[in-house]
């Protein structure tokens, strides 16, 4: 796999590193908008902004041509820069050249994309290559790894692992997008050592009853990684260290856990701290992003403090995904945790449904494995386990869950 830059079960399609040195020779022009649907033309180009230390901006395929325009100012232009003369690549002959460039190559680079916009317009955030590599770790330990790239490469979490993979020399596979049957052959054909992606994604891998030994690392994020969801992946990666990340577009990745409880490291105490059960981080953390910060930004993330000294917390929920029921709220991510624990459970989703009554309802969607599982099952097991208030009023079987584009569960 040393030769491989990247691998697409999906499209059959293998790139070598020299192959990416041949492709980037060719190029004679430069759009510092990247906006396609091709994960290799994504990685190209972004490689490309490097080594010419000029800014890109990742915009989303599944964005429109409006939202475009909305997000920007500018529907993406037609007219491109031509590079021919200033752009130089004949002495880079080998992987190890294209890594000493890329290394050097970035004082003024930044790079901007989007916020999911999970609640309203998504915005944008620009990073530096300093900001955006503040956790890559390069060393030679890490040459041999092969990454499976699990998320979109428009969000930040996509970012962070294609930059960990490049300056490390290591190829990459795709696994975002990959049909549930082929991505299990994937992990299994490909000797995959590291996957990072959030609790959806990992949960399209389950029940299973086979072993990847192969995988050193797993690495979680974007969402509450529920204790029922790890357990399963220590089964099947029984090699592997699971890490649970805590990360934002906004600010990158901030946090590392081996369980579901963070602790502030003494470089960031001072810049992360906790007002009335919600995660603030201070604008020192934070991208340049056109969200109207004053000192403290609020990631809208409810906490539950452990400890003070050093500072404990554990995710409790999104402010915004709290279901209020006559008054009482209910954590949707507490519902989902209980409920996986069913047998037949492959995925579900909680969520509130507007009432005249009570103002809200809880509702869930379930998805089952292969399993006879009906709703008077759910019924009884939830029963005596949570509140009454808290059980799903309407329970209904589906085909799937529909995540974000940055994989996570969609709630609205």
């Amino acid at each position: 796999m040393k030769d491989i830059f990247y691998y697409d079960i999906t499209n059959n399609l293998t790139v070598t590193w020299a192959d990416l040195i041949f492709d980037l020779k060719r190029v004679e022009n430069y759009s510092n908008f990247c906006y396609q649907s091709d994960y290799y033309g994504v990685f190209k180009q972004i490689v490309l902004s490097v080594l010419l230390d000029k800014n890109i901006t990742l915009l989303d395929p599944g964005f429109t041509q409006q939202e475009i325009s909305r997000l920007t100012g500018n529907i993406i232009p037609d007219e491109i820069e031509n590079i021919s003369e200033e752009f130089e690549l004949e002495d880079c002959k080998t992987k190890g050249d294209l890594l000493s460039l890329l290394k050097k190559n970035h004082q003024n680079w930044t790079i901007t994309l989007f916020t999911s916009g999970t609640t309203g317009l998504p915005k944008s955030v620009g990073h530096s290559f300093s900001s955006i590599t503040r956790f890559v770790k390069c060393s030679d330990k890490n040459k041999s790894d092969v990454w499976g790239f699990a998320y979109n490469p428009a969000s930040m979490a996509g970012l962070q692992v294609f930059f960990q993979a490049l300056l490390n020399g290591n190829t990459i596979i795709r696994l975002y997008g990959v049909s549930q049957n082929l991505l299990l052959k994937t992990v299994r054909e490909s000797g995959i050592t590291h996957i990072s992606s959030t609790p959806s994604f990992y949960r399209l891998l389950l029940p299973n009853t086979e072993q990847f030994h192969e995988v050193r690392r797993i690495t979680s994020g974007g969402e509450k990684f529920d204790t029922n969801t790890a357990e399963q992946l220590k089964a099947i990666f029984p090699n592997a260290k699971i890490t649970n990340i805590y990360a934002s577009t906004e600010a990158g990745t901030l946090l590392a856990s081996e369980g579901n409880i963070f602790s502030i490291k003494p470089d960031l105490k001072g810049l992360i701290k906790i007002e009335d059960g919600e995660l603030l981080v201070h604008k020192k953390l934070m991208g340049h992003t056109n969200i109207n910060i004053d000192e403290w930004y609020h990631t809208g993330d409810i906490v539950e403090i452990i400890s003070g000294d050093p500072l404990k917390f554990q995710f409790v929920s999104r402010r915004n995904d709290l279901i209020n029921v006559g008054g009482y709220k209910v954590n949707p991510y507490e519902v989902e945790e209980i409920i996986r624990e069913i047998e037949g459970v492959r995925e579900v989703k909680v969520y509130g449904r507007k009432s005249s009554l009570l103002g809200n309802v809880v509702c869930c969607d379930i998805v089952r494995n292969n399993t006879i599982l009906e709703e008077p099952d759910v019924r009884r097991y939830l029963n005596g386990k949570i509140q009454e208030y808290k059980i799903p009023r309407m329970i209904t079987f589906v085909n799937e869950i529909i995540t974000t584009r940055t994989g996570k569960i969609k709630r609205s």
